[in-house]
């Protein structure tokens, strides 16, 4: 009986040795098993169980929906003119300094529009301190993993050719500051490294703190440095100069630039797209003249990662095992410290404060007049929940298009796997779409939002207090959903708004950097 027993538990000991290496090896013979939780991607479960249409009412009306002519007009006629113009050219005491007072070098973190708005900000920390800029290094993002220089982004010769005037640029230090590194500051405590540049920062604080340590080494540099010079209280000049920088100077390097007009020329002249209602395809083809807005297209950043969706503690319809999942991420993330936390579903989408998931953000477009014919352009990096989640989108714009889909993996091999390339084609097509639409608000969002309202473009702001308010009601029927949704957004279409103080100048370009017709 006891040789039995022993038998038996050493039998059971092996299977459960042979189960954990099992554990241990799968990961290595099959990495994409576990991909589903990586962060910014969907977990297993948001993929595994796809969530159902939470607005099913909605959804049965705007797939068959009819826009009249008139309607179709009004949305894609351009934007009239409303009384401002681009207005970026530095005026006053804007000329280049006849000394330098020494070099100052930035380290700029975060995703691609965070760091555009940082490149102008230090342009105007440079200038404020008549110094030398060295062209700003760009840190590698520990979640978009790209380590993407400014050469490989931006157009280096036509960034130091279009501020020339205005302050002198050098690609790299001279050899006798060589020794002033990323990694030189990150071995110890440097005294030309200055870490203590408050947000938003005003100018004297530059001058008072930065300006002795260019004068005593000549050379300084500034980390961390995003969002360190502020929105209010500058010079004129320096406002117009960091317009410029943002408007003029920025400008992507011809790859992109060509991989964008490839993709743009695609939505405009499209050889031919299957013809589709609701789930049914059919056969046929749509051609321009059964399109209204013939020629045109929308983009729409669909921002609806895992990170905000955990960060903003809503309820998307996944079920239980999506919200233990969040509740998990935000656990591992944020230690639980999420300030929606406290708050029930209801309470944050009555405050706006849960961003539109690819299915009411369909609900939205089909409400304004966008049938089921437009040519839709999704920018956007991974979407919480997969294809499962998009798959209602595409019902209802069946002519739904991103890079994979409308570029062959030849014209994209310069940019896989790089998610600031990525964005930088996005950031392209986005300025030349005819309509551009945000999910969700995001540097992505009000770096576009800007530069759109800087050019006169069509930008549709979605109204999220009233959209929260309107999904929740289960009872309206899609009249009454359509007509409070085109109440709702007559004033948000592009529409000039003046900046208000402490808000950001590459949001809201007017009055800094525009002028009155």
């Amino acid at each position: 009986m006891k040789l039995l027993y022993n038998n038996h538990h050493q039998n059971r000991t092996q299977r459960m040795a042979f189960a954990g290496l099992i554990v241990i090896l799968l990961p290595i013979f099959v990495p994409n098993l576990f991909e589903p939780l990586g962060r910014a991607s969907p977990t297993m479960f948001s993929e595994w169980n796809a969530p159902k249409p939470r607005h099913s009412s909605l959804l049965k009306i705007a797939l068959h929906r009819q826009i009249p002519t008139e309607q179709q007009s009004e949305l894609w006629s351009p934007l009239v003119s409303q009384g401002w113009r681009p207005c970026a050219e530095s005026t006053g005491t804007s000329s280049l300094p006849k000394k330098s007072r020494g070099y100052v070098q930035v380290f700029l973190d975060g995703g691609l529009n965070q760091q555009r708005m940082g490149i102008c900000d230090a342009v105007a920390v440079a200038k404020i301190l008549n110094a030398t800029l060295v062209l700003p290094h760009l840190e590698v993002n520990p979640v978009w993993r790209d380590s993407s220089s400014f050469a490989d982004i931006f157009d280096v010769d036509h960034f130091i050719s279009s501020l020339r005037d205005e302050i002198s640029i050098v690609k790299e230090l001279p050899s006798e500051y060589s020794w002033s590194s990323r990694e030189y500051y990150a071995t110890g405590i440097r005294d030309t490294r200055i870490k203590t540049a408050p947000v938003h920062a005003s100018a004297n604080w530059y001058l008072e703190n930065v300006l002795p340590i260019l004068q005593s080494y000549g050379i300084a540099a500034i980390a961390p440095f995003s969002h360190r010079l502020a929105f209010d209280n500058l010079p004129t000049n320096i406002q117009h100069l960091r317009c410029k920088v943002n408007f003029q100077a920025l400008v992507f390097v011809p790859h992109i630039r060509k991989l964008g007009e490839t993709i743009v020329h695609r939505l405009r002249h499209p050889p031919g797209k299957l013809q589709a209602s609701g789930t049914e395809f059919h056969k046929g083809r749509i051609g321009d003249s059964e399109v209204t807005g013939a020629g045109k297209f929308t983009v729409l950043h669909l921002r609806f990662d895992k990170d905000m969706a955990a960060h903003s503690a809503c309820d998307f319809g996944g079920g239980k095992a999506e919200k233990l999942a969040l509740a998990k991420y935000r656990q591992v993330i944020w230690q639980g410290r999420v300030l929606n936390s406290q708050f029930t579903d209801e309470e944050l989408r009555n405050q706006g404060r849960c961003p539109l998931t690819p299915e009411e953000i369909g609900l939205l477009l089909a409400a304004l007049g966008f049938n089921n014919g437009t040519r839709l352009y999704l920018a956007s990096h991974k979407v919480y929940g997969g294809e499962a989640r998009i798959s209602t989108l595409q019902k209802l714009f069946p002519l739904m298009e991103d890079k994979k889909s409308i570029a062959s993996a030849e014209e994209l091999a310069k940019i896989e796997g790089k998610a600031s390339l990525s964005a930088a084609v996005d950031y392209y097509v986005s300025m030349q779409s005819d309509i551009f639409i945000s999910a969700s608000a995001g540097n992505m969002h009000n770096a576009l939002v800007g530069h759109r309202a800087y050019l006169n473009l069509k930008t549709i702001r979605p109204n999220m207090t009233l959209l929260g308010k309107l999904f929740l009601n289960k009872s309206m029927g899609w009249t009454e959903f359509q007509h409070a949704v085109r109440n709702g957004h007559k004033n948000r279409l592009g529409h000039i708004r003046l900046r208000k103080t402490k808000q950001s100048i590459y949001t809201y370009p007017a009055p800094d950097c525009m002028c009155q017709s």
